[in-house]
């Protein structure tokens, strides 16, 4: 566990480094620790070196550890695929979403969403390189779903995630997807939006050059997933 501290000081430290050196605020960017597939006690250390946003793919083993770990300055983030069945749960156990692909997933969190809870954060997922392996809206797409999810109640849109291709075939799509982000902000509807998801263990640095301000770290943290 004291492996994960020295670990997560580690990804602090690029991310400070990488900040600077693209003269932006490291305090500016968020540390998702992306947790799916690791222990409850695996989290707790994390937690306990400081670490509060979490990131979860599976909705069920999500729920085992949200349910025994009870801190409540923890903040959830669903990363993972988005089944129509699972909103409900998702909408009730998490604060963020960052995989909205649709207009359709959309509505069912908003509909499921508790209104005493505060609304949820949602992310809409890009495929910015139209890998056929990947999910999320093509570019073209966002203006038009992202202006829609704006006006659903009970859900706070803050931004774009996507998972860039490590080999691009053309300009850097973490160049492309922050160009796209900045057009979508120019929408006065959706001006308010001030999240920008993307770069991992491999790539945090590219990401953090080209723009994002919260990047989704699990093996660099945690290690290779068993």
């Amino acid at each position: 566990m004291h492996n994960i501290q020295h670990k997560l000081t580690q990804v602090l430290a690029r991310i400070r480094l990488a900040a600077m050196q693209a003269d932006r605020n490291p305090e500016k960017i968020t540390l998702l620790a992306v947790s799916k597939k690791k222990t409850e006690q695996q989290v707790l250390a994390a937690y306990a070196a400081g670490q509060r946003h979490f990131g979860e793919n599976y909705l069920q083993e999500a729920q085992a550890k949200i349910a025994a770990i009870t801190q409540p300055d923890i903040c959830w983030h669903f990363i993972g695929a988005i089944q129509s069945n699972k909103c409900r749960a998702i909408a009730a156990n998490f604060s963020w979403v960052h995989s909205v692909n649709s207009l359709k997933v959309a509505q069912k969190l908003s509909q499921y969403r508790v209104q005493t809870l505060p609304p949820l954060n949602i992310c809409l997922q890009v495929n910015i390189d139209r890998e056929q392996s990947k999910a999320g809206i093509f570019p073209e797409q966002a203006a038009s779903l992202a202006t829609a999810v704006s006006q659903l109640p009970n859900l706070c849109l803050r931004g774009l995630m996507a998972i860039p291709s490590a080999s691009p075939a053309q300009q850097c799509p973490f160049v492309r997807m922050a160009e796209l982000f900045a057009n979508l902000k120019n929408n006065a509807q959706l001006a308010n939006m001030d999240t920008l998801s993307m770069g991992m263990s491999s790539d945090l640095e590219q990401a953090i050059t080209a723009g994002a301000n919260l990047v989704r770290i699990g093996t660099a943290i945690f290690g290779e997933r068993s």
